[in-house]
């Protein structure tokens, strides 16, 4: 990790479990995020759609895309042929109960690119679910053109578990779990507020 921003949600994330393999979801307060809200996002293992998806985004991250990414899938923003190895580590940081950090390099119709840091980590649910993910997209670098020329897709350049040790597997036998429906309250209710004015239209769930 080389984001300010993605060492900070991480290290957020790990004084919140404490001893646990992951954090409630309940855990989780926004005012103690400040700066860090635009750039988060969650994620949920949604069985409709047979995918994860974006339940809520930050305002940088609707920006970089150019849309409202709320019920897209994650792993569809990856246009590199990966879109299944995506899918499947998604999945497996929520079974295992392991955060993931991504490097990717993100790609525009005008020819910009420009890399990131993006960290998934997993959420438990009152019930015991691990159906939810945290995460973070943080640039590398500043650059001017993003947030108004946007990115046409992502690139996967390497990921990592972020395991506590090596033998660390959670998960247990009785996955999946399918999440309840959560009213928009906490981060959720935050993060729904901070959508950008472009998709002021369409109210979080």
């Amino acid at each position: 990790m080389r984001h300010q921003a993605i060492i900070d949600i991480y290290d957020y994330w790990n004084r919140l479990r404490g001893a646990s393999d992951a954090p409630l979801k309940s855990q989780i307060e926004p005012s103690s995020l400040g700066n860090l809200l635009p750039s988060l996002f969650i994620l949920e293992k949604n069985d409709d759609l047979g995918a994860v998806t974006f339940r809520l985004a930050g305002t940088r991250i609707c920006d970089l895309f150019g849309r409202d990414l709320r019920d897209e899938s994650f792993a569809e923003l990856f246009g590199d042929g990966h879109t299944d190895d995506i899918e499947a580590t998604l999945l497996g940081a929520m079974h295992h109960v392991i955060p993931t950090l991504l490097n990717a390099t993100g790609y525009s119709t005008a020819g910009h690119q420009a890399t990131f840091e993006i960290i998934v980590m997993p959420l438990r649910c009152e019930n015991g679910c691990r159906a939810r993910l945290l995460g973070a997209i943080a640039p590398s670098v500043t650059a001017s053109w993003l947030e108004i020329v946007p990115l046409d897709f992502l690139a996967l350049d390497r990921s990592r578990l972020l395991r506590d040790n090596p033998e660390q597997n959670g998960g247990g036998s009785n996955w999946p779990y399918t999440a309840a429906a959560e009213p928009p309250n906490g981060l959720s209710a935050v993060l729904g507020r901070m959508m950008s004015s472009l998709f002021s239209g369409a109210a979080p769930r």
